[in-house]
């Protein structure tokens, strides 16, 4: 198994007291290193403007990439740009496209990226909810055009719906998007009855939701769409924040949870695409549960 990341994602700066900061990735890279120290650690490359454009208009690209700002800039009363958001979007991105170009070509079964700044909220035009650029839908959409799949699926069980995702292939029927995610919770969207073309299901959570009930909602009804797709590539948003200890939300899971749905989504890649996955890191904002859920995750997407 490959991991992808880069320190220029440490640097962007989200100002004190932010949510979304350079300490959660630190979180993260010590703690798989620890846990796993034989994994295969790649540098991740920029991602391209031609693979961006792929997903985002050229307006949000000139916002981000070439406004150069020398302080921090708010784009949203959540969103920063700092002078090294630039170069840490594009390595998070980038990270995506090279962990698809590395599992599509057989060096690898499965893939990590462990990046910020997150990305599911983006949209093709919006920056929002701490993410620049959508680093999920760059990598599928690098999938489909660069490789020619024409079944991909993309999984998010982060608390907070992605947004960004299922508008940016709401009309795009070679990927399939599902999501369990709190309801109500920024951003408001991800009711059941948003099905874009068919290929959209959610599976919206109250809070307090456990675990029983957030596996059963993929074993019953998640996975069973997803099967059926027969996808030849499955993309995982993997954001940790409804664990229990996380400050930003009300789901109760742990990390034992999260292997186990992994687990289910590592199965289900078996079945379809010769367990071809690559997972991105989305939320997570409490340090200790983050890293344990981490380490889960990538302990099942290792077995």
């Amino acid at each position: 198994m490959q991991a992808f990341t880069h320190a220029a994602c440490l640097a962007h700066d989200t100002g004190p007291g932010h949510a979304e900061r350079p300490e959660r990735l630190r979180a993260v890279l010590e703690a798989l290193e620890r846990a796993h120290p034989d994994l295969d650690w790649q540098q991740a490359p920029r991602a391209s403007r031609g693979q961006l454009l792929r997903v985002h208009e050229e307006p949000l690209l000139h916002a981000v990439l070439d406004s150069h700002p020398h302080e921090r800039v708010m784009l949203d009363p959540d969103t920063v740009l700092s002078p090294a958001s630039a170069e840490a979007a594009l390595r998070a991105a980038g990270a995506g496209v090279a962990a698809v170009d590395a599992v599509l070509s057989g060096r690898t079964r499965r893939a990590f990226c462990a990046v910020r700044p997150p990305g599911h909220h983006a949209t093709a035009s919006t920056a929002m909810g701490f993410c620049l650029f959508n680093n999920v839908a760059v990598a599928a959409r690098h999938a489909l055009d660069a490789h020619g799949l024409e079944r991909v699926a993309i999984a998010d069980f982060d608390v907070h719906h992605g947004n960004g995702t299922q508008a940016i292939f709401a009309n795009d029927a070679r990927v399939r998007f599902v999501s369990s995610h709190q309801w109500p919770l920024y951003p408001d969207t991800g009711a059941h009855n948003e099905t874009g073309c068919g290929n959209i299901f959610n599976v919206p959570l109250p809070p307090g939701t456990g675990g029983a009930a957030f596996l059963a909602a993929w074993e019953d009804e998640l996975l069973p769409f997803l099967d059926a797709f027969r996808p030849q590539l499955l993309l995982i948003s993997a954001g940790f924040d409804g664990h229990r200890r996380d400050p930003l939300a009300g789901l109760q899971l742990d990390a034992e949870d999260y292997a186990r749905l992994t687990a289910h989504l590592v199965a289900l890649a078996d079945r379809h695409c010769g367990g071809r996955v690559v997972s991105l890191l989305e939320g997570g904002y409490d340090l200790q549960a983050l890293a344990e859920s981490c380490v889960a995750h990538v302990d099942a997407l290792r077995s």
